[in-house]
């Protein structure tokens, strides 16, 4: 059976939980939900984006973010909203402080007086790739009746299966609407915020960085540009990975990281810290992150090479 065979009876298959499905190329096809956007590589699910709010409670709502994850294999690497820290959200990105000059317009981590609404989604690529597209406005109850104050623009892309390895680039443009937007990690000596993964078995994680094992702590680790998160798979010796790498045009590069291997298992490697950063309204803060999905330890990986690789990725002049 074709590929082009196979594509189109996915599509019809999925018609009745799915209002939409997008053909990028013969590798990648986008399946529009009531919810959000599936990518699927090969007709294996690569993940979820939840566009729509969500709710653990029926009192706060979640959105803009990956879940589930899955492996190569299509294990469900990523948890949403645990029993331990139900604000926790698959793959996110989010900061505890989000003010207009010296008042607090609320907490996106929590979503406390904080909303995001996706307004534009658009799906395309090419042969090896996957790309979606995301304009989503920030809003808070406690600003001029919910008037958008940042608009983010995230673009998720999505490469093609090499090695036993899938990469996902992220880059999340941020831009303030009105002067005066700042942002920042948590008040305490963490400083935690940013681009966080909430990693499933994580009584289990092992953390590996340029100079090999990690040991989580409370505070930050200074560790390098990348940290690998190793995960046995629940098959005898075989262990799934989730490396995340910072690329140098990220402002705080090489930032530090917040590890947690136990049953919180709130991944985080930290933007901008407890102190807070000023949005502009002429010139985004650009924020990127490649996340690599694989199989096997970091050890198994040239991280050195994918690291250099990544880092030309982007003109940073």
């Amino acid at each position: 059976m074709s590929i082009k065979v196979k594509i189109i009876i996915l599509c019809i298959a999925l018609i009745a939980g799915f209002s939409q499905c997008t053909k990028v190329n013969s590798t990648f096809v986008f399946a529009k939900t009531q919810q959000g956007v599936v990518l699927y590589e090969k007709g294996n699910p690569v993940y979820f984006y939840q566009g729509e709010p969500k709710t653990p409670d029926g009192k706060v709502f979640f959105n803009n973010y990956l879940h589930p994850l899955f492996s190569i294999d299509g294990d469900t690497l990523t948890e949403e909203f645990p029993s331990d820290h139900p604000h926790h959200r698959g793959i996110f990105w989010a900061w505890h402080q989000i003010y207009m000059n010296n008042q607090s317009l609320g907490d996106s981590w929590i979503r406390e007086n904080i909303s995001q609404e996706v307004v534009d989604i658009k799906m395309n690529g090419n042969k090896s790739s996957a790309e979606l597209n995301l304009i989503v406005l920030w809003k808070s109850s406690l600003f001029e009746n919910g008037k958008p104050f940042i608009q983010e623009h995230t673009t998720i892309i999505m490469h093609q299966l090499k090695n036993e390895i899938r990469a996902i680039d992220f880059e999340i443009d941020l831009r303030a609407l009105i002067p005066g937007i700042s942002i920042g990690g948590s008040k305490d000596e963490k400083g935690y915020g940013g681009f966080c993964a909430r990693i499933k078995h994580p009584l289990t994680l092992t953390f590996t960085s340029v100079k090999g094992p990690v040991l989580a702590n409370i505070n930050q680790v200074k560790a390098g540009p990348w940290m690998d998160f190793s995960i046995p798979s629940g098959k005898k010796d075989e262990v799934n990975g989730i490396t995340i790498l910072c690329h140098p045009g990220t402002p705080n590069y090489p930032a530090a990281w917040i590890l947690r291997n136990t049953e919180a298992s709130m991944q985080n490697i930290v933007f901008p810290g407890r102190e807070r950063i000023d949005l502009s309204t002429d010139k985004s803060t650009v924020l990127r992150y490649r996340l690599l999905i694989h199989k096997g330890i970091a050890a198994q990986m040239d991280m050195i090479k994918i690291q250099t690789e990544y880092n030309k990725m982007y003109d940073t002049k």
